[in-house]
């Protein structure tokens, strides 16, 4: 699959999560053979502002390659001019948030409310795609609303306003993520257009993968939540298109030493105190329908050291 010209080596994506993929997940995600890395969404007003909170977003490692760093914000102007400011960092794609359903991003204008004003679509994704030489994607829902349901139009204007590809999450912004993703939109959109489309909802396994594909014809699969807490589902997404059979789950002596892979990363780049309460809820995710899960998810949140969080793992997970 190429996007532009940036080649991925498999049509599986990780979908960026504000809160989990940042470096050390998707460097996990890597290892597992994602073919692409979406990066956490960064506002293009804090950049403007030079807020020293999002600077620590833009980290990127070489063994990520190819990566896609996402920006959000409704004006033009500062996204374009921040996308030429940035263009240098190691970065492959620039990807426009356009589906974001989070209230106070929704309420500013940004993410998943752009759906409603197609004009400031195409203005932002013209400026922007023309301001630099990577390629501009950007990423969309269904619709606002079922009252207002136009993937169809606006893939088509981001088209026009040069896009080099969509990717189209199967609900609208009032479903935020309950519900069944709707993937006859996903096929309707790639009919309409040419550019590369990205096919996103209720991907958590390589059958379900190759259904969407089926179903829709979509170029790729970005997977959002059906990676938290299991990397390995790229892995499994890639042998099963190969053999068309499903690889083993990994053993518990695999997730845990994962875990603490994770946790050693986290330190790496967060240190010691942000990095441990972050991988709180990446345990969780890890751990999630084991046995005594529930009971090991109020003990994580007690730890506060690389060294409990071990002790704890070693004793639980045997």
């Amino acid at each position: 699959m190429n996007i532009k010209d940036v080649k991925l080596e498999n049509p599986y994506i990780l979908a960026p999560m504000a809160g989990v993929t940042d470096l050390p997940f998707r460097l996990l995600c890597k290892e597992q053979g994602a073919g692409l890395l979406c990066m956490e969404m960064i506002s293009a007003k804090a950049l403007q502002y030079k807020n020293k909170n999002t600077k620590a977003l833009l980290s990127i490692h070489p063994q990520e390659y190819p990566v896609s760093l996402q920006l959000f914000g409704s004006d033009p102007h500062i996204i374009s001019e921040i996308a030429k400011q940035i263009e240098e960092l190691p970065f492959q794609i620039l990807d426009l948030n356009m589906g974001c359903p989070v209230p106070k991003v929704v309420k500013n204008g940004e993410g998943s409310a752009l759906m409603k004003t197609p004009k400031l679509v195409y203005e932002i994704v013209y400026q922007t795609a023309r301001a630099i030489q990577k390629p501009v994607t950007v990423k969309i829902r269904k619709g606002f609303d079922d009252d207002h349901v136009n993937a169809v139009e606006i893939a088509k204007i981001i088209e026009e306003a040069g896009g080099a590809a969509v990717a189209v999450h199967g609900r609208t912004r009032e479903q935020y993520y309950s519900g069944k993703a709707d993937w006859e939109i996903i096929r309707q959109v790639k009919e309409a257009v040419s550019i590369p489309v990205i096919g996103n909802g209720d991907v958590t396994s390589g059958e379900k993968a190759l259904a969407l594909r089926e179903q829709t014809g979509c170029d790729g699969v970005m997977i959002g939540r059906g990676a938290q807490g299991n990397p390995w589902i790229f892995r499994e997404l890639v042998e099963y298109d190969r053999t068309g059979r499903m690889p083993e789950r990994p053993s518990k002596e695999v997730v845990k030493e994962t875990m603490l892979r994770h946790a050693r990363l986290q330190i790496e780049f967060k240190g010691d105190y942000l990095g441990i309460r972050e991988m709180r809820k990446h345990v969780a995710w890890y751990t999630k329908g084991m046995e005594g899960s529930a009971k090991l998810r109020d003990d994580i949140n007690k730890v506060e050291s690389y060294e409990e969080l071990e002790e704890l793992l070693n004793t639980r997970i045997k």
